[in-house]
């Protein structure tokens, strides 16, 4: 049974975009997997994305995607909002994760952008809409043209949008503007996908986060959230300057490197990186020690 949602939080309203734990040999870690799954509903996450691109989606096989999406919902799955990332450059592919995902029983889809083909925007709004045409699951939209190369307009997203199944959309393309607008006009519920933006993209319609720092904050992620629905702007600025060496930190180098290194400080189930990622170096992980801590992580 999926946790309850609604048009407003189609996906509840804190999310992290899980790592995808190794063990020493770089093997999949299903058990640290749901180890580390429930340590984050523990916290506090309402749903928790699997195989993004903080899940080295790029480096794992879809055998693994699977196997990953099983093993967190058998452990959190009638608690929290289990969210399969299936986004490639590839319609065909993108596809068939969506359905296999969709057969393994997650509770959405999160697609990205199709990133290096450059695709026009007529191209995006297809391809989107095959991905929603696909399976019975609601969609949520992630929009990164830092990584992609393309941003999805504010037109294609309002037409995006029409499609029953088209419920929500993942922003880490830090437009304010361009937000205001697409959450006005589109009517989707709006996540921040970018921490550093979380209290801001609140403040223009966003109805929650999926977040990279929710790793180690997701408390305070939370604190925020209902500070601000509360209308206690003094206490949800308090919260956002706290975590500001946390976001500074968590983003000094690539982002699962640093989501890695601070899981394992903590003793949380991580492991090695699968390259083209690498571990921190000494100087970076003390460097990661010394902003955790301005933050209030303990490490």
């Amino acid at each position: 049974m999926a946790p309850i949602s609604t048009p407003q939080t189609p996906f509840g309203r804190v999310l992290t975009a899980m790592i995808t734990p190794f063990t020493a040999d770089g093997a999949l870690d299903v058990d640290g997997a749901q180890r580390l799954a429930v340590h984050l509903v523990d916290a506090g996450n309402d749903g928790l994305i699997v195989n993004g691109t903080t899940g080295e989606s790029p480096t794992t096989t879809d055998a693994e995607k699977n196997d990953l999406v099983r093993a967190v919902l058998e452990a959190v799955g009638d608690r929290a909002h289990v969210v399969a990332g299936i986004g490639t450059n590839d319609t065909r592919h993108t596809l068939e994760l969506a359905r296999e995902a969709e057969r393994t029983g997650a509770h959405g889809l999160l697609a990205v952008t199709p990133y290096y083909s450059k695709p026009p925007q007529e191209a995006l709004f297809r391809h989107f809409t095959a991905i929603a045409d696909a399976t019975g699951l609601p969609v949520m939209l992630y929009d990164i043209p830092g990584r992609s190369g393309v941003p999805i307009e504010t037109e294609t997203l309002v037409r995006l949008a029409e499609h029953p199944r088209i419920v929500a959309n993942k922003d880490a393309k830090g437009d304010l503007g361009q937000a205001s607008w697409a959450i006005a006009r589109s009517g989707l519920a709006w996540y921040s996908g970018d921490d550093m933006l979380n209290l801001p993209l609140l403040s223009v319609g966003a109805v929650g986060f999926v977040s990279v720092v929710g790793h180690v904050v997701t408390p305070d992620l939370r604190a925020m959230l209902e500070a601000h629905l509360a209308g206690d702007v003094q206490k949800a600025t308090e919260i956002h300057q706290k975590l500001l060496p946390v976001y500074t930190g968590m983003f000094r180098t690539q982002g699962v490197m640093t989501t890695k290194g601070a899981l394992n400080l903590q003793g949380l189930p991580a492991g090695p990186l699968r390259l083209p990622l690498i571990e921190l170096t000494a100087d970076e992980t003390n460097r990661l020690k010394i902003d955790l801590a301005a933050g209030g992580v303990q490490l």
